[in-house]
C-alpha cells in the first residue's frame, strides 16, 4: 500500500501535469492560428510556404531558450521541427487552394 502523504503528493504533481497540458494545447492552438494566417498571406502574395532562413533562425533561438530553460536542446530542436514540417503543410495546403505553387523554398 502506498504512503497516503506520498499518493497526495503524486497526485498533486499529476494536477499540475494535466493544467500544463492544457496550457500547451491552448497554446499550440493560437500559434496554429497564427501560423495559418501568415499562410494565406503568404498564398496570397505567391510566397514560398517555407523560408529556411527563418527557420534556422527559430531553431538556433529555441535552441538557446531551451538550454537557458534546462532543457534539453536536443529535444527542444526535434519539437519545433515537428511542429515547422507541420506548419508548411498547412501553408503548402493553403497555397494550393488558393491556385498558387505548393512548393518549398
Amino acid at each position: 500500500m502506498v504512503d497516503p502523504e506520498v499518493k497526495a503528493r503524486l497526485l498533486s504533481y499529476r494536477q499540475s501535469i494535466d493544467n500544463i497540458d492544457a496550457a500547451l494545447v491552448h497554446m499550440l492552438a493560437e500559434r496554429f492560428r497564427c501560423t495559418k494566417e501568415v499562410g494565406h498571406l503568404k498564398a496570397q502574395y505567391d510566397l514560398p510556404p517555407a523560408d529556411p532562413a527563418r527557420e534556422e533562425y527559430q531553431i538556433e533561438r529555441l535552441r538557446r531558450l531551451a538550454d537557458e530553460a534546462h532543457l534539453d536542446p536536443d529535444f527542444a530542436e526535434k519539437f519545433l521541427n515537428f511542429v515547422i514540417k507541420e506548419v508548411i503543410r498547412h501553408h503548402e495546403d493553403i497555397a494550393a487552394e488558393h491556385g498558387g505553387a505548393a512548393e518549398t523554398a
